[in-house]
């Protein structure tokens, strides 16, 4: 088994395993070649771009996991959305959620209906991948949130008034979408993901009797309906005062943010379970002495514990340069574990 899914199912390993979000693409210069000519969507409906894409970091970083090129969005037009994904803006819906009858109008497409493109983009990497594949779809809220404000926000306003004014409308959106992306993503592992991660980016926008009362318990809806299949991954930011709460949705492995410190996050996570991060992304735009100090930071107070996973508290940076990527994964890997009990 290889060191990725040794730690993602809390073993030992012999080197702490590192991916990064965002890994796919951005600040890869073969990547930007190939987004001279493609666009991500185009990318995505052909299987042998997406599944080049999928691997370039792994060839070039040696990290050790392909995440999908994808976006959370894709799904969403199974669903029967509209939406186009602009450059430098983020997913801009063409027709906003904003009553209960337009909630009804939404379907529920069941599996690789969702994105066909995508689950065949799946087969496509983990038939030619060296290392695990991750699949990985959007959370419900996160969703929820591009649906109704129509295109990313600050301050969620529309959202969090759609939840308190039509709290019926709003629970039975999050139900369809719990239930559209845990068919998806076990349409993913069907093809051949060995892990999932579990995007809910904009959950820490909320307060903590907000996230329990109206969002959790769609959330556990997509770990629950996995099972114990593959290690479940959940990923927010923002998230420091709702850990505990996150904990409660049964997620194997908690991706923290830069904002708590490691060991601390882990400490309320329970070291029970598994914890993935945590490296500010923007650090890796500084010398790469910082890099070394930072990475190594962060693996201290991971403590040689099983289960830890390195990353970013967030995605790649577009501006970050290749050699501080590719010094990060090798300060990562030639940290030997002293494991404790």
């Amino acid at each position: 088994m290889s060191r990725f899914l040794l730690a993602a199912h809390g073993k030992p390993v012999d080197a702490t395993p590192i991916w990064l979000m965002r890994q796919a693409g951005r600040s890869l210069p073969e990547y930007r070649k190939l987004r001279e000519r493609w666009t991500l969507a185009e990318i995505v409906a052909q299987p042998e771009l997406c599944a080049e894409v999928t691997l370039q970091p792994v060839r070039r970083l040696g990290v050790d996991a392909a995440v999908m090129f994808a976006d959370i969005m894709l799904p969403l037009r199974g669903m029967g959305v509209d939406f186009e994904l602009v450059e430098d803006v983020g997913p801009v819906i063409t027709h906003p959620i904003s009553s209960a009858a337009d909630v009804e109008q939404l379907r529920v497409p069941d599996g690789e209906e969702a994105a066909p493109q995508v689950i065949a983009a799946v087969r496509q990497v983990v038939g030619e991948s060296p290392v695990p594949v991750i699949g990985f779809a959007g959370a419900p809220f996160t969703l929820a949130s591009y649906l109704i404000e129509g295109r990313p926000s600050r301050d969620f306003a529309k959202v969090k008034s759609f939840m308190y004014n039509q709290p019926q409308a709003f629970d039975l959106l999050l139900g369809k979408l719990a239930r559209t992306m845990a068919s998806y993503l076990r349409a993913q592992v069907a093809a051949g993901a060995q892990v999932v991660q579990l995007f809910d980016s904009w959950v820490g926008a909320l307060a903590v009797e907000d996230y329990e009362g109206k969002v959790a318990t769609h959330t556990r809806a997509v770990f629950d309906a996995l099972g114990r299949s593959v290690p479940r991954i959940h990923f927010g930011t923002g998230t420091a005062a709702l850990l505990e709460s996150i904990v409660k949705t049964g997620p194997d492995i908690v991706s923290l943010d830069w904002r708590v410190p490691l060991d601390e996050g882990w400490r309320r996570l329970g070291f029970e379970r598994g914890v993935q991060g945590n490296l500010e992304p923007a650090v890796l735009l500084g010398p790469s002495a910082l890099v070394v100090a930072r990475a190594r930071d962060v693996l201290r107070r991971a403590a040689g514990r099983p289960g830890h996973i390195f990353n970013l508290g967030h995605g790649v940076l577009p501006e970050t340069s290749v050699q501080n990527l590719q010094l990060l994964v090798e300060t990562v890997h030639s940290w030997v574990p002293a494991h404790v009990a």
